[in-house]
């Protein structure tokens, strides 16, 4: 491998790849949207990496739209789990490493304690259930993997909830918001860094012929909070920058998850353990307050 690698990164404008591109030095970097490799042919994707043969496969890309994904679920399925599994089988052929995200939803969301790596899956929705199959694919596949499992990504190019919460709060006097979902918001930023940093290990492990510690993670901040009082957070930022806001923190009403029904359900607790991340790359994770993007980035909307 050159000394210094070349990228291939699936997902480019989506919160995640767009914060890869910001990361990456362009001359190493081929960024791929949906109009140049359609994650629902595989052979697109097949094409591109055999034409580019890169080093590294970025899959910044997911089927995202968790309750179109009911009614979606053939798409889903191409898109989260048949297209990362070409992605390894490529990866494996070429002697390339795959870097591929995944999700808190591919647990069944019960109890209070972090999941950790190893626990039994058992996702409630297409959404995870697909996402979950690509996980498995990617195993399979390609020996050279990492899989990072996160939630709530903020980033700031694109929509999340964060900037939804900041738009709501400057149009109406008061939110109402779930308060008995618990997981911890993740900048695109923070799992861009930290993703990068632990690749990075692993290949100079590898220069070092010591065996590189590959495999699935958790890669969240540290620290937890529901999304009543995340929406709470960012607002009460909000009116101590000075922004025009309606509704303060207190008046985002917290409701349970029965009174806000969606097509899809949500894993009620979220919380990921990180321990198995910070042992392998030797990296203390940060909490996940400092990390959020700016509550300016709204005027992006």
């Amino acid at each position: 491998m050159a000394t210094e690698p070349s990228v291939l990164l699936f997902g480019s404008n989506g919160q995640l790849g767009w914060t890869f591109r910001q990361h990456l030095p362009a001359e190493r970097l081929t960024v791929l949207d949906r109009q140049a490799a359609d994650l629902a042919n595989p052979e697109a994707i097949r094409a591109a990496i055999r034409t580019h043969r890169p080093d590294i496969i970025l899959n910044a890309a997911a089927y995202t739209a968790v309750d179109k994904a009911q009614s979606e679920p053939e798409l889903a399925h191409q898109i989260n789990a048949v297209a990362p599994g070409v992605m390894a089988e490529e990866a494996q052929a070429l002697g390339a490493c795959l870097v591929h995200f995944s999700t808190d939803y591919v647990f069944a969301g019960e109890g209070t304690q972090p999941y950790k790596e190893s626990d039994a899956t058992g996702p409630l929705s297409v959404y995870g259930q697909t996402k979950l199959a690509g996980e498995q694919a990617v195993q399979q596949a390609c020996a050279r993997h990492l899989i990072f499992r996160t939630s709530w990504v903020v980033g700031e190019h694109g929509g999340n909830f964060m900037k939804t919460m900041l738009r709501l709060a400057a149009e109406r006097d008061s939110l109402r918001v779930v308060a008995d979902q618990y997981g911890v918001p993740t900048s695109a930023r923070f799992l861009v860094q930290h993703s990068l940093a632990a690749v990075h290990h692993c290949l100079q492990q590898e220069a070092g012929h010591q065996a590189a510690p590959w495999g699935v993670y958790h890669l969240v901040p540290a620290g937890e909070t529901t999304w009543h009082a995340y929406a709470q957070h960012v607002i009460g930022l909000a009116h101590a920058q000075g922004l025009p806001m309606k509704a303060k923190p207190e008046d985002v009403h917290p409701i349970r998850t029965e009174d806000y029904p969606l097509p899809a359900p949500r894993p009620k607790n979220s919380r990921l353990s990180t321990e198995k991340f910070q042992r392998a790359f030797g990296i203390s994770l940060p909490a996940w307050q400092p990390s959020l993007p700016s509550v300016k980035t709204r005027t992006e909307l």
